[in-house]
C-alpha cells in the first residue's frame, strides 16, 4: 500500500531529519512506528502525506507517486496529527462535513453519523468545538480524518494526553477498521499499545529506521526471558561444580536470577532446578517473566546510541 525508497530529509540548516528509509507497508496492517522524541517520526509521516517535502527518495500510495499523483495518493490518506487544529466557532457536525468536502468527496450524511457515533460524539454534533474538552477535540480530529473514508490512516501520537476511555474506544475503532481493509500507521510513546495492536514494527531514532519486524517474531528474537528463584538459606557464592552460566545471584545471597534466551526450551530449566538440589540449594518460590516490547525498544535505541549495531 505504501512503498518508501531511499528517503532523505535534510533541512536548510544542515539537519539531517531522515537517512535513507527504505520501508514498504502493507494493505490491511496495523504499523507501529516506535522512537524517542525528535527520531523522524512525525517528518516521515508528513511527507508521506504531502504536507512536507523530501530531499531525496520516492513514495508510493497504491502504485501512485506522491508527487505526481498528490491529489489522488492525498483522497487515500487520513492524518490524525498530534496537534489539536480546528475552526473553534464550528459545530461538530460542521466541521466533520467540511472535511469531507475538502477532499472531494459527494455528501454522506449517513456516513458522518456513523462516524460520529463510533467515537461517542453524535450528542456533541451540533456543539461549538469550543465547549469541548480536550478528549472530545481529540475525537473531533479522529472523525475529521475518517470523514472522506480513507483508505490508510495515519495516527500521530494519538492517544498522548486523552483519557483512558478515548484510548480506549479509538483502539476498539481501529480493530473495526482494519477488518474493512484500512491500513493503520501509528505513531506512540505508550509502547504496550504498540505491543497490543500492531502486526509489525518499525522503530527510528536520529532518522534512522533501524529496525522493521513482526511484532511476535521481534519479541521472539530479541525478547530475553528471566526465571527467579527465592531461595529458602542465603548464600554467600554459587558453588564451583553448578554450570551457572546465565545464573546471578543477588547481593544478599537470597536471589537467583537466570536469564536465558526466549527460544531455550523449558528443558532448560528442569536441567538447572535438578542441578541446584544436587548441591543443595533450595527455593521456596519461583516466577519466569519475558521482556517487554518497551525492553527491547529501550535496549535497541541503547545500542544505537552507544554506537553498537542493531
Amino acid at each position: 500500500m505504501i512503498s518508501i525508497s531511499e528517503l532523505s530529509k535534510t533541512y536548510a540548516s544542515g539537519f539531517s531529519a531522515l537517512k535513507n528509509i527504505n520501508l514498504n507497508i502493507k494493505q490491511g496492517e496495523i504499523f507501529a512506528l516506535l522512537g524517542p522524541n525528535g527520531a523522524g517520526k512525525t517528518t516521515l509521516i508528513s511527507i508521506i502525506c504531502g504536507i512536507s517535502t523530501a530531499s531525496s527518495g520516492h513514495i508510493t500510495v497504491d502504485g501512485h507517486d506522491t508527487v505526481k499523483d498528490y491529489r489522488h495518493t492525498r483522497s487515500m490518506i487520513g492524518l490524525v496529527p498530534q496537534e489539536i487544529s480546528t475552526d473553534a466557532f464550528e459545530s461538530v457536525w460542521n466541521t466533520v462535513t467540511f472535511s469531507r468536502g475538502l477532499f472531494g468527496r459527494a455528501p454522506n450524511p449517513a456516513h458522518i453519523e456513523k462516524t460520529l457515533k463510533s467515537l461517542s460524539l453524535w450528542e456533541k454534533r451540533n456543539n461549538r468545538i469550543m465547549t469541548l474538552s480536550g478528549g472530545m477535540k481529540r475525537r473531533v480530529m479522529i472523525a475529521k480524518a475518517l470523514s472522506h473514508e480513507p483508505q490508510i490512516l495515519f495516527l500521530d501520537e494519538p492517544t498522548a494526553g486523552v483519557d483512558v476511555e478515548l484510548r480506549r474506544d479509538m483502539w476498539e475503532l481501529v480493530r473495526e477498521l482494519q477488518k474493512t481493509g484500512v491500513t493503520i500507521i501509528l505513531t506512540t510513546h505508550y509502547i504496550e499499545e504498540a505491543e497490543e495492536m500492531a502486526d509489525r514494527i518499525g522503530v527510528i531514532t536520529h532518522g534512522e529506521l533501524i529496525l522493521v519486524e513482526e511484532k511476535t517474531a521481534l519479541m521472539q528474537k530479541l525478547g530475553k526471558k528471566q526465571l527467579t528463584l527465592q531461595l529458602q538459606q542465603p548464600i554467600l557464592e554459587l558453588p564451583k561444580d553448578l554450570n551457572a552460566e546465565g545464573l546471578v545471584l543477588s547481593e544478599n545471597g537470597t536471589v537467583l536470577t537466570y536469564t536465558y534466551d526466549a527460544k531455550s526450551p523449558r528443558a532448560g530449566i528442569a536441567e538447572l532446578l535438578s542441578e541446584l538440589t544436587k548441591v543443595g540449594i533450595l527455593f521456596k518460590d519461583l516466577h519466569t517473566n519475558q521482556s517487554s516490547l518497551e525492553d527491547i525498544f529501550v535496549s535497541l535505541v541503547s545500542d544505537r546510541k552507544s554506537g553498537v549495531s542493531a
